[in-house]
């Protein structure tokens, strides 16, 4: 067996499901040596959307995600997807062909390429090593939450080993740190003694609800959220939803007067914390994280636990248990509190002015009537752009896996891919992607990808023919805006060429086309082109530009 099908085989016993990727010459073995073993691939238009459909389905799945690319420009092709994926700690493994002589028009320095993205790079070196270094790739992918590039160069690929060099061990749970007692007597006192405390938790405790919850039971927290962690504790009478800049008022004003901020895998970032702002002055915040190096990365801390968030929240439960007098927290979890939360806290129940006008529609009035209408168990990935908290917020999600959110790179033009990943990780549930005017043409040619997949998807697109954010961050200061705006675009049109039903949605009775789609056979993606009001910028617009 050559080296190439070889690490295909091997990557399939270690438990790969699926695998992502645009095939060429060099990645042409592997590729097919992976669906040889069970694995299944998706070909994908572009790299580009490739390498987010893989980093989509590996956050939503829970386990690894595997991109296929060519040398050279096919992993630069995919190399923004890539960025996205190392910022999010994604378990993904990037398999790449690599060209090692300098003269070729393939070569680049492929190593610092993905070093420079935040990747790891690895290489496949012999034939001796190939199993032991794809295994290595592997473990690091899932034990270290790492985005791993492992290159295979061309002729390392073509040479040959026996079948009882393939052997590959059996594959081990990872084990999760215990917090030290010591820490996590310092953060049950600090509960013990907080009057408001409210939990945000993120990515890195979206397995820990149950623990979670009954350490807020205990306690009298509040729950929130980080934006990629959404849907966490939805059905709680206590769910304050996302903190940060998507917030709601009343989110914003019951974190912001908390005595204690826990965050628990939660990188209580510029966006969680509005910059600071949502910290009251006199609150504590503790912070709970495998890394050490995440704790205090982004705000002053008071306690910092190292562990995982399940783990240190049995163990904080059990300290806390243990003390005799109630806990102080429990005096803001009122009735009328509960009332107010299940009557204010989801944007949708905020009231607004409906701005529909001339031939538009309000995104808030489009988001909440397509909340209505589509079927509650969705998955929704969302594009970056002055639209995104619309999608984001707007519409309700079952659980933790109701939204992907690929925007830890900020880049325009993944929302269709992550779909698209997010779908075929979960195929019982309805996709729905969520894009603007700018993404949608960035992403376009995976239009075919989701029709030939036959994914039921819902495709929307907020269209104020324009790249949004900037016309609402510089229009004001009387900047020119000619690059930024652009005529008009047929997108129902463009969605019907790929195969897609479409209708153009201008007012809410347009929306009788979504309703139609839903109760019909769904055996192609529905594309709705919502022409948007475009006269503001979306809330959330003042907090995004204060990082900038």
């Amino acid at each position: 067996m050559i080296v190439a099908r070889a690490v295909g085989a091997v990557l399939a016993r270690l438990g790969v499901t699926a695998a992502f990727g645009v095939v060429g010459s060099g990645n042409f073995h592997v590729t097919y040596a992976l669906a040889e073993h069970g694995v299944r691939f998706v070909a994908a238009r572009h790299e580009g959307g490739a390498a987010t459909m893989a980093d989509a389905y590996a956050r939503v799945s829970g386990t690894v995600g595997v991109l296929s690319v060519h040398q050279g420009p096919g992993l630069t092709g995919a190399t923004t997807g890539i960025a996205e994926a190392a910022k999010s700690r994604t378990p993904l493994i990037v398999l790449a062909g690599e060209a090692m002589e300098p003269r070729s028009n393939f070569h680049i320095d492929q190593f610092r390429l993905a070093e420079a993205v935040g990747a790891v790079p690895l290489r496949v070196t012999s034939a001796e090593t190939a199993v032991a270094e794809t295994v290595r790739a592997f473990r690091l992918a899932v034990d270290e939450r790492r985005t791993v590039v492992l290159n295979l160069p061309l002729a390392v690929q073509r040479l040959t080993l026996a079948e009882d060099m393939l052997a590959v061990p059996a594959p081990t749970e990872r084990v999760f740190p215990d917090p030290s007692p010591q820490r996590a007597a310092e953060l049950a006192g600090a509960l013990a003694a907080a009057r408001r405390p409210v939990f945000v938790a993120g990515r890195g405790a979206r397995h820990a609800r149950r623990e979670l919850e009954a350490l807020a039971d205990r306690t009298g927290a509040l729950l929130a959220t980080s934006a990629v962690a959404r849907g966490l504790f939805a059905g709680s009478p206590w769910n304050l939803d996302v903190s940060g800049g998507f917030a709601s008022p009343l989110t914003a004003a019951l974190i912001r007067e908390s005595d204690l901020i826990v965050g628990w895998g939660c990188a209580l970032n510029m966006w969680t914390m509005r910059h600071g702002r949502l910290v009251g002055p006199s609150a504590m915040i503790a912070q709970v994280d495998l890394e050490p190096g995440a704790l205090g990365a982004h705000l002053p801390i008071d306690i910092g636990v190292v562990g995982d968030a399940a783990a240190t929240a049995r163990a904080v439960t059990a300290l806390v248990e243990g003390e005799k007098r109630p806990p102080a927290g429990h005096g803001r979890r009122t009735p009328a509190l509960a009332e107010r939360i299940a009557r204010e806290v989801s944007w949708r129940d905020v009231p607004y002015a409906d701005e529909s006008a001339a031939g538009r529609i309000d995104p808030r009035t489009l988001t909440i009537a397509l909340d209505g209408l589509l079927p509650a168990e969705r998955i929704i990935g969302v594009d970056s752009g002055n639209f995104m908290g619309y999608p984001s917020m707007f519409l309700s999600v079952p659980d933790e896996n109701g939204l992907c959110f690929t925007q830890a790179f900020q880049s325009v033009g993944l929302g269709l891919a992550t779909a698209i990943g997010a779908a075929v990780a979960r195929p019982d549930r309805l996709p729905v992607a969520a894009l603007g005017d700018g993404g949608a043409l960035m992403g376009a040619s995976e239009l075919e990808t989701v029709v030939r997949l036959g994914l039921p998807m819902v495709i929307v697109i907020y269209d104020d023919e324009a790249y949004g954010a900037e016309v609402h961050h510089f229009g004001p200061d009387g900047h020119p805006l000619d690059q930024v705006r652009f005529p008009p675009v047929d997108f129902a049109s463009i969605g019907r060429g790929y195969g897609c039903a479409a209708v153009t949605v201008r007012e809410p009775g347009d929306l009788a086309a979504v309703t139609e789609w839903l109760d019909g056979p769904r055996d192609r993606p529905l594309l709705v082109h919502a022409r948007v009001t475009r006269e503001r910028g979306a809330w959330w617009l003042e907090e995004a530009f204060r990082g900038h």
